[in-house]
């Protein structure tokens, strides 16, 4: 997995862990132990753990700056809205595979 933070404000700058990771479920017995160390959200999926290999940084000369407005609260709103067994119904639907085809483990869904 490759992550990418760009500095936004300040100085330019651009920062990539690369590492191997895995997903945790809300089936998996440490989910517990990842998901408490994260603010909560009601459609939480997965946590994906990573242990990073390299690290490395580029100039960032290219990003544009941009200001912070407010967080939204759509998604909040709508994944309490469905409910446990309506957000189960919804990943079963839509969340079984990954964009390019593979299984997400996601507990409730069936692999294709």
């Amino acid at each position: 997995m490759t992550l990418m933070f760009c500095a936004l404000q300040g100085p330019p700058l651009i920062l990539r862990p690369y590492g191997q990771a895995r997903a945790v479920h809300s089936a998996d017995p440490d989910w517990a132990d990842w998901v408490t160390l994260l603010a909560p959200l009601p459609g939480a999926r997965q946590v994906f753990v990573m242990d990073v290999d390299l690290v490395q940084t580029s100039c960032g000369m290219a990003v544009p700056l941009m200001e912070f407005a407010q967080d939204r609260e759509d998604l909040n709103t709508w994944a309490s809205g469905q409910g446990p067994a309506g957000l189960q119904k919804y990943q079963a639907r839509k969340n079984a595979v990954s964009i390019d085809g593979f299984p997400t483990g996601l507990p409730g869904t069936v692999d294709t």
